[in-house]
Order: C-alpha cells, then structure tokens, then sequence
C-alpha cells in the first residue's frame, strides 16, 4: 500500500476503474496523493503488478460490513440428542418424537440414541427396530443421515431436518 511499493513499474487502475496503464510506482502514488486516496497493490502476481487507486479506509469498512451481513444470514445447525430406552411404551416414544420433531423444525440436526444394558446387548435388532419406529413418526419432518448402527453398547441414528 502507498510508499510500501516497490516495483519499478505497476499497472495502475484509477479509482473509477478506468485503466491509468503502466507507470512508475512514485508516479501512481503522485497521482493517488494528488487525489487524497491510497494506492493499494491488488494484484502482486501479475506482470507488472496491478495497483488501484482506492479510499482504503471505506474499501475495509465495506468489507467488514459485508462479513458481518454474510455472518448474520448464516444459521449455525446443532446437534440436539433425544436418548430412547429398548423397552420404551409408545406413549413416551411419541412424546420423545414430539421433542424431535420441534427440534427438526428449529432447524438442528437430531442424534437418536438407545443405551443398551445387560442382556439387551444380546437382542440389538429389538432396539434398531425401535429407531424404525421412532423414525416413522417423525419421517414427514426429517431425513435420516446416518442410518440407526450398533456401536458398542449403544445404537445411534442421526436426523437431519428436510429442506
């Protein structure tokens, strides 16, 4: 930026992007002082450089304002856990999936997940077939991402809202 060029010779862009050409870079920085604005090396890889005549001051605060607007629009997904049990009624199933369902529609992605004590271990196909039911009630809010999977002593399944 400014006296901090050092190249012989840049390619110069004034400040209502028409093209200045090639010049010294103490003559475009002449002609940016004589404007009140910076010079600011755009483009360092090119041969010659490219500079442009710029306001750096309002070029950063309009990239600021711009990051803070992307930033805003974005909506951060979280992970919220419903935990189910084997031997679950169906009352509190549906009761659980209702929790889900809200969850869905706010947004966040839901891990579904069945701890399985003592000789449940044996019988895991009982607690996958209990995330097939729990997904068939909430199936019009969601998509599964990882379909329901034993991992050691629990079952784990992940919903992620429709679009």
């Amino acid at each position: 930026m400014n006296d901090r060029i050092c190249d012989r010779e840049v390619r110069v862009i004034d400040d209502d992007n028409t093209q200045l050409g090639i010049m010294s870079a103490a003559e475009a920085n002449r002609i940016a002082d004589s404007k009140n604005l910076d010079l600011v090396k755009i483009s360092p890889n090119a041969t010659p450089p490219v500079c442009k005549i710029m306001d750096f001051g309002k070029f950063k605060f309009e990239m600021q304002k711009r990051e803070k607007d992307a930033r805003k629009n974005q909506k951060v997904t979280e992970l919220k856990e419903v935990w189910l049990s084997m031997t679950i009624d169906t009352h509190d199933l549906e009761t659980k999936a209702k929790a889900a369902q809200k969850f869905l529609r706010n947004g966040d992605k839901v891990k579904v997940s069945i701890r399985m004590r003592g000789r449940q271990q044996a019988h895991a196909a009982l607690g996958v077939e209990v995330m097939h039911d729990f997904y068939k009630i909430v199936e019009q809010d969601s998509v599964i991402d990882k379909q329901p999977t034993t991992e050691g002593r629990n079952i784990l399944m992940i919903l992620s809202p429709k679009k």
